[in-house]
């Protein structure tokens, strides 16, 4: 199933160009996400990994699989061919469940993401509220204290780090009088953890690399992403595939779109 999702992202990932946007950065953040794409109460955990730019005013996070590749391609150190087999193999490890880049600023969050016909953006206010929580608990060597909110449909619990006075955090999660090392949803679908922390100084050219960006409705967007499963037709990806595969795999595009499970329930 992970192969199918890959392929719907690849159709568009393979058309990224060099018209980046750069982000300054000061600071470097690597985090793991356990997840469960599946909403099937025996769903199996998946583990991927992100990477999360800061200053002090601003965030930018994106998968680090996304990440490397987008730096590959900038470097020139992998060329895209416009072989459509051929550029999947080499791209292939470059893909990602969750192909988003989240720029986070006080005011706002931004987004940008490809669908199967596009490349979108939305943004939305940045007015996540915690409540702090006095518990605390040793994460590392760092005393990190807890803090709690409801937000996109989810309960979630986080930890911060009061020593480390960056107010980022995974995904769309900030403002926190600390960076986050610990977040998490109360069901445990969703669970990040920091593994790595460095002051990184200079330019990322390459943090957004979509080009021929559509803005949309953040709901339009949402509905597009999970209809995709329905509406990708894998004949016309895979020429060469044979029928009962081809079969095969748009069944299980009907059992990922039933088993949908986003990280953000609503989208508020």
């Amino acid at each position: 199933m992970k192969k199918n999702i890959l392929l719907l992202v690849f159709t568009l990932f393979i058309f990224s160009v060099k018209a980046q946007k750069s982000f300054n950065t000061e600071y470097q953040a690597g985090y793991t996400l356990d997840y469960k794409k599946s909403n099937l109460p025996n769903a199996k955990s998946e583990l991927t990994t992100f990477i999360l730019l800061m200053n002090e005013k601003e965030s930018y996070f994106k998968s680090m699989n996304v990440y490397v590749g987008d730096s590959l391609k900038y470097y020139k150190k992998i060329k895209i061919t416009g072989d459509m087999e051929k550029d999947y193999k080499t791209l292939y490890n470059y893909n990602s469940e969750y192909p988003e880049n989240i720029g986070t600023t006080t005011a706002k969050i931004y987004v940008t993401t490809p669908i199967t016909t596009a490349n979108v953006s939305y943004d939305e206010p940045n007015n996540i509220v915690w409540k702090l929580v006095n518990e605390f608990k040793n994460i590392g060597n760092a005393k990190c204290q807890k803090a709690v909110t409801t937000k996109y449909g989810r309960n979630w619990i986080a930890y911060f780090n009061p020593k480390i006075p960056l107010n980022f955090g995974p995904y769309k999660f900030n403002k926190l009088p600390g960076l986050i090392v610990e977040l998490y949803d109360e069901k445990n679908d969703f669970h990040y953890k920091l593994y790595s922390f460095k002051k990184r100084k200079g330019v990322c050219q390459f943090a957004n690399s979509y080009k021929n960006i559509k803005p949309v409705k953040k709901e339009k967007a949402y509905q597009w992403i999970k209809d995709s499963y329905l509406t990708t037709d894998f004949s016309e990806i895979l020429d060469n595939a044979d029928p009962e595969t081809i079969r095969q795999l748009n069944r299980n595009s009907r059992k990922l779109y039933e088993q949908y499970n986003p990280i953000e329930l609503k989208v508020n």
